[in-house]
């Protein structure tokens, strides 16, 4: 958990979201970016619910920002990718002991999903992602994307994982020359982390994967 602080945007409105969203389109936005950050933090009193900081808070949303912006910049190579994976955060899990029955493979390294508990947020987006194209790994931490980036050869990435991490990982990506796109979770920690099933739906389905034979036509 790279932040020294946990969160929980979930109860957030969806307002929120679509603001930072529209935020990140704005021309010029690294010279307002700070007072736009305070702006969206009053407007929807983050600090009073999530009880964050006034610092802390700022600098959750300003990292959110970068990464809206960041998904905006890649688009266009994201959609010329064929071959994708989305990585999950193992800490997304309904269980985190042996109620689940998810299988690590340390040689890839990922956990494998076993779909056992239908309203697991990794099982509903593990049948998802695999539905729509997508290589699926549930990580155990950024440390184990390098490895299987070497070995998978996807040129494709959506990314689930605290903001501060996807932040990291986009620098890490934009040095490998991959396109990604980022899902950032709304509750951060080591157990019981959340994500917008939603927002990762509407990626994978607004972009979707393009066939060889689609290219070619």
């Amino acid at each position: 958990m790279p932040y020294r602080f946990s969160f929980d945007l979930s109860s957030i409105s969806k307002a929120f979201f679509r603001d930072l969203a529209n935020v990140a389109k704005e021309k010029d936005l690294h010279r307002k970016i700070g007072s736009q950050a305070r702006h969206l933090a009053e407007k929807f009193k983050i600090q009073q619910i999530t009880g964050l900081e006034v610092s802390d808070a700022l600098k959750l949303i300003e990292d959110l920002v970068d990464i809206y912006v960041k998904n905006i910049s890649d688009t266009q190579k994201f959609l010329g990718t064929e071959k994708r994976a989305v990585f999950l955060p193992h800490c997304a899990r309904k269980y985190m002991d042996n109620k689940c029955k998810a299988q690590f493979e340390p040689e890839i390294p990922s956990y494998r999903c076993q779909h056992c508990s239908p309203d697991c947020i990794v099982n509903r987006a593990t049948k998802l992602a695999e539905k729509n194209g997508y290589k699926v790994y549930v990580v155990a931490g950024g440390s184990c994307i390098p490895q299987i980036l070497k070995k998978n050869g996807c040129k494709g990435v959506i990314g689930v994982a605290c903001s501060d991490e996807l932040r990291m990982g986009g620098d890490y990506l934009g040095r490998l020359g991959l396109a990604g796109q980022a899902v950032p979770l709304t509750k951060n920690g080591c157990a019981n982390t959340k994500f917008s099933l939603r927002t990762l739906k509407n990626l994978i389905e607004t972009y979707p994967i393009r066939t060889h034979e689609a290219a070619t036509n």
